[in-house]
């Protein structure tokens, strides 16, 4: 025992440290820690501000795309005239408002208005009655907004040629961080002016608050580690520093491999999602051809009222390219007056009896409840819905003749439209219909299909049940009928 203190004091004899070292290293050690807190402060003062500007200027520039996209949507799904209802009137001019003024409300937003160009005169609305009675008359009937919106207009002269040419955001950023933003307005692919916002973003006390609570953090941060470092030093070593640097590496290939899963994740998705659009689009521009090949006197307002359904399905299609996440007022929304029943009629006499008409394997009946509420979805997203649904019974039951029943019931103690969709084929495999972790049965999940010789296999269930639980809010399930067939359930809510 006295051999081992021994040791242990000759051991601790070889470390001369005298109060002047102990000094030194102290006051080094604080002077680094304050130039370490300054530097630190200044790199974070830095970060943040880079940081707020870019967000300021991608959120304000996403804020007004998505104003102006809503405004160019409505006004291609609606149909404005001089004979349309009070009712009618009002609700289109309500929703014009709560673009041009409640969005003014929103944090940030300054102001905003609409620049139309239109016979070499430039017209300022900021208000849903003057922008309603200009694209029914082409005039401004009410006093002109220009005064309001002087400086916009003047910007908007100065940017109009670019603008027109280019159909671009144009974001002219001056002093005090305010952001003067032109949106390029083409309702129908017309160019017409653009929709103006100004905004002002102000989040320097974000910056104040992590800058002060980075100072108190600081200042407990060095007194604890100036208490403990002299301990530390004694016990400290490069035992860890291998596994360190291993840790390190490990993590950065770890990386490495998630960014290249992910990138490739994400071009299978799109590639997919192109052919199957492109798949659906080529399908229904055959009818389109076959229409225009057969237009006669006696029934152009029949093939004009096909055509005009079968043109906006592929406009719809080429949209759903464009957004992997489309804007939910695009998909729900008031403005959308929707007869599903007509919906489920056209698909089944313009899309699936045609071709039945050709190849004469099944046949669709049709059980529609009068009683349906209008809803209020976009009928070519409940299109996107329908249509592969109905196409899966036709593809998984082969060439044997096969009927397909659609019914819809309209609830009305609970206010809810059931839709079915039934076929008295094969059915559905059983272990198609077990559920994942999740509870979502294994059908609707993406790259799962029974057929083996089709590369688009696997996603139109998929799709189908993304849009309708997931944008649409809708229940749907699918199950195996007793004696033989499947059925495909949706709820509808109102």
């Amino acid at each position: 025992m006295e051999n081992k203190k021994n040791s242990l004091i000759e051991n601790l004899k070889q470390y001369h440290f005298e109060f002047k070292h102990l000094t030194v290293l102290f006051v080094g050690l604080i002077a680094l820690q304050l130039v370490l807190s300054f530097v630190h402060k200044a790199s974070l003062r830095n970060f943040v501000e880079n940081t707020q500007e870019w967000y300021q200027q991608h959120s304000a520039e996403k804020f007004a795309n998505l104003s102006t996209t809503t405004l160019e949507l409505l006004l291609e799904t609606i149909h404005l005239n001089v004979n349309s209802s009070e009712a009618d009137k009002r609700r289109v001019i309500q929703f014009f408002d709560i673009i041009l003024n409640q969005q003014v409300l929103q944090q940030n937003v300054d102001e905003i208005c609409l620049l139309i160009s239109y016979e070499d005169k430039i017209y300022t609305i900021d208000d849903g009655k003057v922008l309603y009675s200009f694209f029914i008359t082409k005039k401004i009937e009410e006093p002109d907004a220009t005064e309001r919106h002087l400086n916009a207009v003047n910007i908007y002269k100065k940017i109009k040629k670019d603008l027109e040419q280019k159909e671009e955001i144009i974001n002219i950023k001056s002093e005090k961080q305010t952001y003067h933003l032109f949106v390029p307005f083409a309702p129908r692919g017309e160019f017409m002016g653009a929709f103006y916002m100004r905004n002002t973003a102000d989040v320097s006390f974000i910056q104040r608050e992590i800058v002060s609570n980075y100072e108190e953090t600081s200042i407990i941060y060095s007194a604890l580690f100036l208490l403990g470092l002299l301990a530390m030093y004694y016990i400290s070593s490069y035992t860890v520093k291998e596994r360190d640097e291993a840790q390190k590496l490990f993590f950065e290939e770890h990386e490495k491999s998630l960014k290249q899963k992910i990138d490739h994740d994400k071009e299978a998705l799109f590639t997919k999602r192109i052919y199957h659009t492109h798949h659906k689009a080529e399908k229904v521009m055959g009818f389109i051809k076959e229409d225009l090949r057969m237009l006669e006197p006696n029934n152009i307002n029949e093939v004009k009222y096909r055509v005009t359904k079968y043109s906006n399905f592929i406009s719809r299609v080429i949209y759903d390219m464009k957004w992997y996440d489309p804007p939910i007022q695009t998909i729900r929304n008031i403005a959308f007056n929707t007869n599903l029943n007509e919906v489920i009629k056209f698909i089944v006499e313009n899309i699936f009896n045609r071709t039945a008409r050709k190849t004469g394997s099944f046949e669709i009946k049709l059980n529609l409840d009068k009683n349906v509420p209008i809803i209020h979805i976009n009928e070519f997203v409940i299109w996107e819905i329908l249509e592969p649904l109905i196409q899966n019974s036709i593809d998984h039951n082969g060439d044997i003749n096969l009927t397909i029943k659609i019914t819809t019931k309209y609830f009305k103690e609970e206010n809810i439209t059931r839709l079915y969709i039934e076929d008295d084929g094969q059915g559905i495999v059983d272990k198609l219909l077990e559920k994942n972790e999740n509870g979502i049965k294994k059908l609707f999940l993406e790259n799962v299909t029974t057929k083996t010789n089709n590369q688009s296999s696997g996603y139109g269930c998929y799709i189908a049940y993304e849009i309708s639980k997931l944008r649409c809010g809708w229940n749907i399930d699918v199950e195996n009928l007793p004696e033989k067939g499947c059925k495909f359930t949706i709820e509808i809510p109102h």
